[in-house]
């Protein structure tokens, strides 16, 4: 059940069938290592933790910027309300989409601090077990026909629910060791109406593709996106 946390400064959301520690103290990456929970971690723009709860691993993300902008005001954001943060927003897509049955990480809980005018930002949710992003894969070996099937279908079942992923590249999709095929990183994607913005989510994902190809010889040709396609309008 979800349930919610509202005070001055700081709001949480939580699923409390999934995380029972102390909710304001879990978004501190030190909490999870003083309980020794802390099973490994991947650098971005941050620090990324994987930790372990009762029933699920998951990841712990503080929100950072990006670019230029990043390096001067590096994780504050200007504040419009609660349901308008990188987190909480972050947080009910990704439990919408759950709900509609497409491969995304499980919502655990998100965090915002509001601090005058600006805000920082945490989410926990899950970390998928035994999957790699395409990107190592691709760099090792081929996909097949069965595994391109898995990925257009849930890119065509998250556009069905009107979501459009405004990063869709292959850092963000995944597969793990039983073929299903994972989207991942939904920060700042949302609801839209329509159908004219489906095609350029396609379109990123092929640049993403031939990125690749040029950056790290991903083993990836254009008969793959074919596949892929062709799947996907099925």
């Amino acid at each position: 059940m979800l349930k919610t946390i509202e005070q001055n400064n700081l709001y949480i959301v939580f699923d409390d069938s999934l995380i029972s520690d102390d909710i304001e103290r879990c978004f501190d990456a030190q909490y999870w290592q003083h309980k020794d929970k802390v099973t490994g971690s991947a650098t971005g723009r941050g620090t990324t933790w994987f930790v372990q709860l009762k029933t699920i691993q998951a990841a712990l993300r503080h929100y950072r910027r990006g670019g230029l902008f990043g390096k001067i005001i590096s994780d504050h954001y200007f504040f419009t309300g609660w349901q308008d943060t990188r987190s909480v927003a972050e947080f009910h897509l990704l439990k919408t989409l759950k709900d509609l049955d497409v491969n995304v990480p499980t919502p655990i809980a998100a965090r915002v601090v509001k601090k005058g005018m600006t805000y920082q930002a945490d989410l926990l949710s899950e970390k998928i077990p035994n999957a790699q992003d395409l990107v190592s894969i691709l760099q090792q070996r081929q996909l097949n026909d069965v595994e391109y099937q898995a990925i257009a279908l849930q890119i065509k079942k998250m556009h069905q629910a009107q979501v459009n992923h405004t990063d869709l590249n292959i850092h963000n999709i995944l597969l793990d060791t039983q073929g299903n095929a994972w989207i991942i990183d939904f920060d700042k994607c949302y609801e839209e109406s329509g159908e004219e913005w489906k095609e350029g989510n396609l379109k990123r994902l092929l640049r993403s593709f031939n990125k690749e190809v040029n950056k790290r010889q991903i083993k990836w040709g254009i008969k793959d996106w074919e596949c892929l396609i062709k799947a996907y309008h099925q």
